[in-house]
């Protein structure tokens, strides 16, 4: 992990605390009172934070200031739109989110205490998701009167199931970390204050990466996984393709051939 001399201050406001600590970006949802619940304002602070990544940022680390991620939408700001508004609020948040799983660098959602509604949603957004043991997922929306408009009938089905999703909204049921692990909400489960060193240290290391097969992973991925069988094959042939013949492959494969790299062992 980068070491103290690495961060440094890179625009934070009232809703958020954006540092960068190398090559990695950290920004942090800050509004703690609050259960760090997603107001218009932090959704678009958080667009433009994306918006502006620094060409040299290899990857983003999104967590909550305090002891929950986020508690989801504040349905403060819903109370007086009427349809037409409500349709531009989600579209709105739909931008945004769409900015995070189509950036152009991988993002780690460090998750503790609440990850509820909104603030699963903008998890979902993200790569790759590590919880700690006091994480807990729920849709309450169903309970609200509402339902998901931050991309979240989109995203979460094809991490959990429509199954699981149907289940949530319609019940209330709330998942444990250790059962989020089990059912696709996080990719990792950590120890207790273990969320954010270990997203910091999993963004260091895909910093890392070569950027064009990080792109690949991010873009290309997606699309080969959800097209037809030989749609997939032809846009995987043509990934590849491109992928090895850039000057940082060829540099790499070369370091390999030579010893200069270490070999995939189990850690």
């Amino acid at each position: 992990m980068g070491n103290a001399t690495g961060r440094a201050n890179a625009g934070s406001t009232a809703l958020l605390t954006v540092e960068r600590q190398d090559a990695v970006l950290t920004i942090g949802l800050n509004r703690p009172a609050k259960r760090n619940a997603l107001n218009d304002g932090i959704v678009l602070e958080i667009g433009e934070c994306f918006a502006r990544l620094p060409d040299d940022i290899g990857a983003v680390v999104i967590h909550g200031i305090g002891d929950h991620f986020s508690s989801g939408l504040d349905l403060s700001e819903l109370t007086d739109h009427d349809a037409t508004e409500g349709l531009i609020h989600s579209q709105m948040w739909h931008r945004v989110f769409d900015r995070i799983q189509y950036s152009r660098v991988p993002v780690i959602a460090a998750l503790k205490g609440a990850v509820i509604g909104g603030g699963l949603e903008l998890a979902c957004a993200a790569h790759i998701r590590v919880a700690e043991p006091s994480a807990y997922y729920a849709l309450p929306e169903g309970q609200r009167g509402i339902f998901v408009g931050g991309g979240g009938s989109v995203r979460l089905p094809r991490l959990i199931g429509v199954a699981r999703m149907t289940d949530m909204m319609l019940t209330g049921r709330v998942y444990s970390a250790t059962e989020g692990s089990a059912y696709g909400f996080a990719q990792y489960l950590v120890e207790d204050s273990g969320a954010l060193p270990k997203a910091l240290e999993l963004a260091e290391r895909i910093a890392s990466n070569a950027p064009l097969t990080n792109f690949a992973v991010l873009q290309a991925l997606p699309m080969i996984a959800e097209a037809n069988p030989q749609t997939g094959l032809l846009m995987e042939s043509l990934m590849a393709t491109v992928a090895q013949s850039d000057k940082e492959a060829k540099r790499r494969i070369r370091q390999f051939l030579d010893h200069k790299t270490a070999k995939v062992k189990p850690v």
